[in-house]
């Protein structure tokens, strides 16, 4: 028999693997012994298994296959592997009848040379090169002996980057032939805990798949196994060729009560952000689109197919407008547009009356479309709140006017000056990408390739849709001055809804006890701080479960990153400045074992008694366990801050009254889902209203119903503005757009006259300006607790800065008023004495006793003494509580 290739497996994953292989050949074997099944001429590829395993969306892949040569001459046996353009080979070992052969990564020049000296030698060598859209191709071949075992082990690593609201597995399956051993597996580990995980196939029956696929998530930790027997790989019942022919995927997210997340691991941390609820920002774009002859056919066609779709996305509150370009330039309209339904339906009838012709004038295009988005900014055209975006599109290179790259790029950049980021959509492989790559990068932007396909429109679409939704701009990552090294890039032009911020970087001082950050950005209604506060003691704790990660993966995370930021500096760098880059990438890539664009991979392996050298190289793109006490409505006296008025637990409302150095208290008993009146100033415009809630059941006396404060609402009519606190989250509206956070998230939100600040689990702070200051407290029982709901406290601060005529249930006692307290005696409890109580004309009964001030000690509180007003504070209100009751919390 002639010697012959087995059928290699091909493996593929987005960010795990994919298997796919050479046309199966079937076997002939007259007169030969009977083989296992799924032998290919004399090879059989026994295990095929695909371990990926994710920590903090790093994931380590490993690639094992192991075959047997069951032919009686020696054969040779290929390995190819695909991977995602992402990744970075970090380890690959050959292995022949127990003797193993490592790869090492060596810089390229060095590695180039044992290629090329291998190559003379008329030995044959492995490479990597690109393959496709999102993959390249590893490949590695040996001669393995009659009845010998060989396996073929590579490792690579990458970060999963979070794509329109998820993580992505992407496997291509393809193997072509039965083998007897095949697995796919994924273990995830997020500390966030996982809110969603899936798996799907779109080669094998739903029926079919749900016997061969596990899935499954529980907390912090999900598990995917795809195993098919030999009989559910088979094409029909009978046939011994595969049915594996398609698209694995598996995606996954993580929970986001928290915007953002801090992990430390070994001195090293990794910062992932990204918030949830926030209204979107609005966008003024450009779109930019070659009309040259290159273009003609169906690249035209999708291109107006893509742009009416976008049409359809576009909001109402964006700004648009098409700037088409071939020798010359031409506009829809003279200046941006708003996004009404009038104007899209117009646009609509602009983009499908687009024509190609001509040369590629792109300078002259781009200048245009960044001059008009600088003037409907610098002439107020366009909301101040919204964000500048200039999205071209082309298919060939620059003839026609300024056609020098290197000109464009510097025309580019001093016309947008850092205001807004450039995307470059290269459409086909008939054009310069790397010139479109630098220019966009070093306008904040990216670029895209767009490949000649049946669904190129639809690739398109997908890129704006990315776009699409900014929720903050201008996102700067910050931490303390001289507590970070090493750190990787921490400002963004933007934050997109569906994506993810990551910023890594090393502790200067790895014995603090603490970690600090704060992520600042700008929102479509106001400013907004993210802060983040570790204990790293608490930290410690989550390592416990260390055995399901893998070592050292956050400092990797950070080489990771640190080297691909390197090597995009490095595209625009010059001179020294890149070779400083260079050299930077390179140290890593070494120390750090991974195959990048400045280093190979090289295999020294046996091949008829002398080595044999293959070479990888990296292709460019041209509980709280105890009950907490109940929370605490809590009012500030207009004097300083340490006098306040509050409304405790039952609600008791609590009136300090500085001039007596003493306090006023009483309780409202109504039933729960009564809303109450708390503030109202007709001068300011604000409101504050608290809704009551009961307990989960009775509490064993029988005689008491407990009541406290679950919803409070606060607005000011004259700014449009609303907020409702729940012990859940809280929401905001500025007018129709809003905006929700959870008590876990420590974050800021300013805009003219207002701030308000959350502080993870403990309290809300709002303040009007030079006005009045409110803080809500959260107070949160034990989850298992059997009675109580968590519920919520309410302050105000500087009540003097409230006009006169404020009035509600609190804002009455903001005005001064006057009792005098007689006849103290024994009452009914002898540790509370009664006395007589005259306020406001009114003659009562008034029993002394104490309440919790929790401001200061959430869990534990600070006594204050009162005197107690009974029957609703009848006598001492205006008029009586059912006064108080109002519809609606807002």
């Amino acid at each position: 028999m002639p010697s012959a290739r087995w059928p290699c497996l091909i493996l593929a994953l987005l960010s795990g693997v994919a298997v796919s292989g050479f046309p199966r050949r079937l076997c002939r074997l007259l007169g030969k012994r009977s083989l296992p099944e799924g032998v290919v001429d004399g090879i059989e590829v026994y295990s095929t298994k695909v371990h990926c395993k994710v920590t903090s969306r790093f994931a380590h892949n490993v690639v094992t296959t192991r075959a047997v040569n069951h032919a009686d001459t020696a054969k040779e046996v290929s390995f190819d592997v695909e991977l995602p353009k992402t990744a970075f080979i970090t380890n690959f070992t050959l292995t022949i009848d127990g003797v193993t052969y490592p790869g090492n990564v060596k810089e390229k020049e060095v590695a180039k040379k044992q290629y090329e000296k291998a190559v003379s030698q008329g030995k044959t060598a492995g490479l990597v090169k690109a393959s496709g859209r999102k993959l390249e191709k590893f490949t590695v071949s040996v001669n393995v002996a009659a009845g010998s075992k060989v396996t073929f082990e590579l490792t690579y690593e990458e970060l999963l980057k979070r794509h329109k609201g998820k993580y992505e597995m992407y496997l291509k399956v393809q193997p072509k032939q039965l083998v007897k051993h095949f697995e796919i597996t994924a273990d995830i580990f997020e500390p966030q805990g996982i809110s969603t995980l899936d798996a799907e196939a779109s080669f094998i029956t739903n029926d079919l798949l749900s016997s061969a696929l596990t899935k499954s998530f529980s907390g912090k930790k999900g598990h995917v196994s795809f195993k098919p027997s030999l009989d559910q790989q088979r094409s029909c019942p009978t046939c011994t060729d595969s049915l594996l022919k398609g698209d694995f995927i598996i995606t996954y997210d993580v929970n986001r009560e928290s915007p953002a997340n801090v992990q430390i691991v070994n001195g090293y941390f990794v910062h992932f952000f990204a918030p949830q609820g926030l209204p979107v920002v609005p966008k003024n774009v450009v779109f930019v689109i070659d009309v040259s002859g290159s273009m003609h056919g169906r690249k035209m066609e999708q291109t107006k197919d893509a742009l009416l779709k976008i049409l359809e996305d576009v909001k109402e509150d964006d700004y648009l407008n098409f700037i088409l370009f071939s020798g010359g330039v031409t506009t829809w309209k003279d200046t941006l547009v708003q996004a009404t339904p009038e104007n899209i339906q117009e646009a609509r009838k602009f983009v499908m009356t687009i024509r190609d012709q001509g040369m590629t004038n792109i300078n002259d295009a781009l200048l245009r479309g960044i001059s008009m988005l600088n003037k409907a900014r610098e002439e107020y055209r366009v909301p101040e709140r919204s964000t500048s975006i200039v999205i071209m599109l082309t298919d060939g290179d620059a003839n026609a006017g300024e056609s020098r790259p290197e000109k464009i790029q510097e025309n580019v950049r001093n016309a947008i000056g850092g205001k807004f980021p450039l995307y470059n959509l290269g459409f086909g492989n008939n054009l310069n990408y790397n010139f479109l790559e630098r220019m966009a990068l070093e306008n904040h932007g990216l670029a895209r390739r767009i490949y000649e396909d049946s669904d190129a429109n639809l690739q398109l679409q997908g890129f704006y849709e990315e776009v699409a939704n900014p929720l903050l701009t201008d996102v700067e990552v910050e931490y303390p001055e001289n507590a970070i090294l090493d750190l990787t890039q921490n400002s963004y032009q933007h934050f997109y809804d569906g994506s993810e911020i990551v910023v890594a970087g090393r502790l200067a001082d790895e014995d603090v006890n603490s970690f600090k950050a704060d992520v600042k950005g700008h929102g479509a209604i106001n400013d907004l701080t993210f802060s983040e506060e570790l204990d790293l003691k608490e930290m410690e704790k989550a390592l416990k479960e260390r055995d399901y990660i893998f070592g050292n993966y956050i400092e990797r995370l950070w080489a990771y990153l640190t080297i691909e930021q390197l090597l995009e500096k490095c595209k625009n760098a010059h001179g020294e400045e890149k070779e400083n880059l260079t050299a930077q990438a390179l140290d890593l890539s070494l120390k750090y074992h991974f195959v990048t664009p400045l280093t190979s991979m090289v295999v020294t392996k046996p091949e008829d008694n002398e080595n044999k050298t293959a070479i990888a190289d990296k292709p460019g793109e041209g509980p709280v366990e105890a009950e907490v006490i109940p929370s605490t409505a809590y009012l500030t006296n207009s004097r300083p801050p340490q006098t306040p008025y509050y409304v405790d637990g039952d609600p008791h409302f609590i009136i300090q009254v500085p001039e007596k150095d003493d306090a006023i208290c009483f309780n409202i008993d109504e039933d729960p889902g009564t809303v109450l009146r708390l503030i109202q100033d007709p001068v300011t415009g604000l409101t504050v209203n608290g809704q009551i809630i009961g307990e989960k059941r009775s509490s064993l006396d029988s005689q008491t119903r407990k009541t406290y404060f679950g919803k409070l609402g606060i607005a000011n009519a004259q700014m449009d503005f609303q907020i409702e606190v729940t012990p859940e989250r809280i929401t905001l509206w500025h007018g129709a757009a809003q905006s929700t956070f959870s008590w876990l998230d420590t974050v800021m939100v300013t805009q003219h006259g207002l701030s308000v600040t959350i502080n993870r689990k403990k309290n809300m702070v709002v303040s009007f300006g030079d006005g009045v200051t409110f803080v809500v407290v959260l107070h949160q029982v034990w989850k298992k607790q059997p009675i109580h709901h968590d519920f919520l406290g309410f302050y105000v601060v500087d009540s003097h800065r409230m006009s006169a005529q404020t009035h509600g249930l609190l804002g009455q006692f903001f005005h001064p008023f006057d009792f005098e307290v007689s006849d103290v005696h024994p009452g009914s409890d002898p540790t509370k004495p009664d006395a007589t109580m005259v306020v406001k004309n009114h003659r009562l009964t008034v029993t002394r006793g104490s309440q919790k001030d929790y401001r200061k000690d959430v869990s534990v509180g600070t006594n204050v003494a009162c005197w107690f007003v009974h029957n609703n504070g009848q006598g001492l209100i205006d008029g009586v509580h059912s006064d108080y009751i109002v519809p609606n919390l807002l």
